[in-house]
């Protein structure tokens, strides 16, 4: 059988126009749609902003957090549901909170493998529809009473085998654990989500996100559907003052104030083989460089992104040096300060001037199967607007993991 000769090189991987919805708040103004609805509008958005013959799309690679039986496989539901080709399959994955930037990677690894030529990746999350469930009623129930497992906590209870690590009460715990070795007080804590949401304000303010952004017409009960275009869990108003009211949700430095929200949004992009791209009229906007990711101690599960940046560099062969934006997904405050110390950032470092700079998960949410598209559409615009080579994205996820990944600035 003779050699495939796009598997016989390495293809480079582009990504092309990188889209999100806004970020709605927990059971805010996105409620009325679920996760598959959500999938379907970037999607129907995506295909008419790109220009990208649908049919030409070889596979729809859908992150999200909280799956369910309401649309199973939700790459391919959503694609479905926005009325788009039969013939294009798709298809879902879960790596929690870095799951939208692990739908971008298993992509591109597709692209320059030589398997697909044109991928549509991104992720969606309704965290207002997650279900309650049960687990015991498949064999019945003789008598007595039946317990529902919200699965929003459950599924951060049982984020690790409790069996091998012990009951770990939720992701707030680890973040405690996290300033508990890392000495960050509440101050500090509260001081970097003031950050987080001033800078969020401030990017509205100037357009930052107006290409990025997908509009949300958004049913309601009564008269016609309202446009939903703003994210709306940032507060432009924060202060050390607003956030010092508020209490410690375990008697701790993490308060509903300096840490990420439960939300609504969906991400995408294409991922597209550079030699396809002048022929499907399609401008890059980053090319994939590379990625990693390594497991960690489920009771600290935010300091994932070090040990994975450490091996993307290793891999990568690219330092701190060369990294001009760094997008490190906000889950908690004390969790990001304590990852800058485990990367070996001091208080005064310069590099934080790059961290973050139009906000991240504290301010503008984490809606999970969505996060890692929101950061990648907000990443590829700021680096076009500074004319930064490259870029880094990465985040902790629960259960004891980092993921992390380096993207070049094509125009």
């Amino acid at each position: 059988m003779p050699d495939n000769p796009a598997r016989s090189r390495k293809r480079r991987a582009a990504i092309v126009s990188p889209l999100r919805t806004p970020v709605g708040k927990f059971l805010g103004t996105l409620a009325p749609l679920e996760a598959g609805q959500l999938g379907a509008v970037i999607l129907k958005a995506l295909v008419e902003r790109s220009g990208i013959d649908p049919a030409r799309v070889d596979d729809v690679v859908f992150s999200q957090g909280y799956g369910s039986g309401e649309a199973p496989a939700i790459g391919h539901w959503s694609w479905l549901a926005a009325g788009l080709p039969l013939e294009v399959p798709g298809y879902q994955l879960d790596r929690r909170c870095g799951s939208g930037l692990q739908a971008v990677v298993n992509a591109a690894m597709m692209i320059e493998a030589g398997h697909a030529d044109v991928v549509v990746a991104g992720g969606c999350e309704s965290m207002s529809n997650v279900e309650h469930y049960t687990t015991r009623l498949r064999g019945g129930v003789k008598a007595g009473n039946l317990a529902l497992w919200d699965r929003l906590t459950r599924g951060r209870l049982m984020s690790q085998p409790v069996e091998r690590f012990g009951v770990i009460s939720g992701m707030i715990e680890t973040a405690e654990n996290l300033a508990k070795d890392y000495g960050i007080s509440r101050e500090a804590a509260d001081a970097y989500a003031v950050r987080s949401h001033r800078n969020a304000a401030a990017a509205w303010d100037a357009g930052k996100f107006d290409a990025q952004l997908v509009a949300v017409d958004v049913p309601q009960k009564r008269g016609d559907p309202i446009t939903f275009a703003r994210d709306e869990g940032f507060r432009a108003d924060a202060s050390m003052e607003t956030l010092g009211k508020l209490r410690a949700l375990e008697n701790g430095v993490v308060t509903a104030g300096n840490a990420s929200q439960q939300n609504d949004a969906a991400a995408a992009c294409l991922v597209v083989a550079e030699d396809k791209l002048e022929e499907l009229g399609l401008e890059p906007m980053l090319w994939f460089t590379g990625y990693a990711a390594a497991g960690c101690d489920p009771s600290r599960m935010g300091i994932g992104p070090v040990p994975a940046v450490e091996r993307l560099f290793a891999r990568t062969g690219i330092g701190w040096d060369r990294i001009d934006l760094v997008e490190l997904n906000e889950a908690f405050a004390p969790q990001v300060l304590a990852v800058l110390k485990g990367w070996g950032w001091s208080d005064d470092d310069s590099r934080r001037d790059i961290l973050n700079v139009n906000g991240s998960g504290i301010s503008l949410g984490h809606p999970i199967g969505a996060t890692g598209g929101r950061i990648l559409a907000d990443m590829a615009h700021e680096m076009r607007r500074r004319q930064a080579r490259f870029g880094l994205e990465t985040m902790c996820i629960g259960g004891g993991q980092g993921i992390a990944a380096i993207f070049e600035r094509a125009t």
